[in-house]
């Protein structure tokens, strides 16, 4: 007898509450049943059930290997479902979160598209200003930015991206263009408060050489929007990753300095559980989402030499 098949025998037993009706309901005699069970007790050492004649109860190493038992045996009931239903058509509700700028302007209209392609799903968006966690909050796929560390998590990149420092060209003519990390100590910085990041602390790095400058300004903010209007406004010199810059760099509106330095990686990853990894909804939406920033979304041009 497999250990799949004593844990679904087990299982069976206590919920009939007792030999006879275990019997029964497998087509055995009472005493095959109870051979069974004292079978699979003396193969762990351990006494599981108390029984009577009329009725059985639960020892406490029952109730540790009834709980394990129907947790495993669940699990490998969503395995072959989603294995059954991995090459179905995408359907039901599917759960995603978002951060809040790169929400609203590029993935609300990819699951707009999204949607046009599979009607049978029903999406809810939730955007928030700090990333969410996924073993403990309801939600299906997360858009996370950068490096994450849980390795609990399935993570695809589904667009590349990076940091980039940019000004208004009304700011740079007056107060002139950094040329190394440490001038903008004497700039006013846009600084973006996000996540459990440093406050203020830009890291820059080319070549073997990196550095952390604490960079000041008289304006700060958790809203990447917000900071960008600021920095439209000529306010100052803002960090923000280039899919949120991307369009205003093409248009003028804003210039990019230091381009020739590194910052950390911001590419853009869509992360769900591992038992996850195979639902119709889930494997679709992230391919869907690489396939519509390639091609649809409003994202960074091939050419830097535009932007500078």
């Amino acid at each position: 007898m497999s250990q799949e098949s004593e844990l679904a025998f087990f299982t069976q037993l206590v919920r009939l509450g007792s030999l006879a009706a275990t019997a029964r309901e497998l087509n055995l005699t009472p005493p095959a049943v109870s051979k069974r069970l004292a079978q699979l007790e003396q193969r762990l050492g351990v006494r599981l059930l108390n029984r009577t004649t009329r009725s059985i109860s639960l020892t406490s190493e029952g109730e540790v290997y009834l709980f394990n038992a129907q947790r495993i045996l669940g699990e490998i009931e969503e395995m072959e479902r989603q294995v059954s239903s991995s090459r179905a058509e995408p359907r039901g509700l599917l759960r995603v979160n978002a951060p809040l700028g790169f929400g609203r302007t590029h993935v609300g209209p990819a699951i707009s598209s999204f949607l046009r392609r599979f009607p049978d799903v029903e999406v809810q968006l939730q955007l928030s200003d700090r990333p969410v966690n996924l073993p403990d909050d309801a939600i299906d796929v997360a858009i996370r930015f950068g490096e994450l560390p849980d390795s609990r998590l399935i993570a695809r990149r589904i667009a590349a991206n990076r940091r980039r420092l940019c000004a208004a060209p009304a700011y740079l003519e007056a107060r002139g263009r950094p040329q190394a990390p440490k001038d903008l100590l004497q700039h006013n910085c846009i600084v973006l408060r996000q996540n459990d990041a440093a406050f203020g602390v830009w890291r820059l790095s080319r070549g073997k050489s990196s550095e952390s400058v604490k960079v000041h300004g008289s304006l700060s903010t958790n809203d990447g929007e917000v900071a960008l209007n600021w920095a439209l406004d000529g306010h100052g010199i803002l960090m923000r990753a280039e899919w949120n810059l991307a369009g205003h760099l093409r248009s003028g509106r804003l210039v990019e300095v230091l381009g020739d330095y590194e910052t950390p990686p911001a590419d853009i990853y869509a992360v769900y559980l591992e038992r996850l990894n195979l639902s119709a909804k889930v494997s679709c939406f992230v391919e869907h989402l690489r396939e519509f920033f390639q091609r649809h979304a409003d994202g960074p041009g091939d050419s830097l030499a535009a932007w500078q």
